[in-house]
């Protein structure tokens, strides 16, 4: 079944805001399994990690700690290729030149592996392996964010909040990984292709609608 522009906007929206849910809730069930313990030793984490364990208990106790945390995790993966899809549809509908083409191709590949080295780490028993693989990917994405963006905005590209969010991504990165965890990390990303994402949801919806204006004689 083909996807049209309206689906995968809609997709890509529907994907940020599953991500922003998910976000604190996979960061709370890592906190839980040994290797997490200690990203609580940051006294930031404790001030809203604490208080969210104690508020949302019945969605982290109710199996394993690893595998609560591997669970959710996976859910990580129809969120990236969500939003994956939509940037590739935005991509197709331009002619990119100079930074912003380069800017593409950095963030698509980075995209890409991003999406497969996750899929790894939750998939497979091959966690650690796959996390580490999808690290350089992640620069590389970011890195291309700020080269796409900045070609975006050159050449009058909208929603500007787009652009902006992907140049704004890796000085995020280190806020948001390290409050939150590295999931959060991921969210201005998904919003800044959901955000282009609506703008194809409702560009098709305006196409879809018939011209009822009167017919000139």
């Amino acid at each position: 079944m083909k996807l049209d522009d309206n689906q995968i906007g809609r997709a890509a929206l529907g994907a940020a805001a599953a991500g922003t849910v998910l976000a604190p809730l996979s960061a709370l069930a890592r906190f839980a399994t040994e290797d997490g313990k200690s990203d609580l030793e940051s006294g930031v984490v404790r001030a809203w990690a604490e208080p969210a364990r104690d508020a949302l208990e019945p969605l982290l106790d109710w199996a394993s700690a690893d595998t609560v945390y591997t669970t959710y995790g996976k859910a990580w993966t129809p969120i990236l290729l969500a939003a994956l899809l939509c940037a590739l549809t935005v991509f197709r509908r331009r002619t990119p030149t100079g930074a912003e083409k380069w800017g593409w191709r950095m963030t698509l590949v980075g995209l890409v592996g991003m999406t497969i080295g996750v899929t790894g780490s939750y998939w497979t028993p091959a966690l650690d392996e796959f996390f580490l693989v999808a690290l350089p990917f992640m620069l590389i994405a970011m890195i291309g964010g700020i080269v796409l963006g900045i070609g975006l905005l050159r050449r009058g590209f909208r929603p500007r909040a787009t652009a902006v969010l992907l140049i704004a991504w890796l000085p995020l990165f280190f806020v948001l990984s390290s409050v939150i965890a590295m999931g959060a990390a991921l969210l201005p990303a998904l919003w800044a292709w959901a955000i282009a994402g609506w703008s194809l949801a409702t560009t098709a919806d305006e196409a879809a609608v018939p011209d009822r204006s009167p017919a000139r004689v």
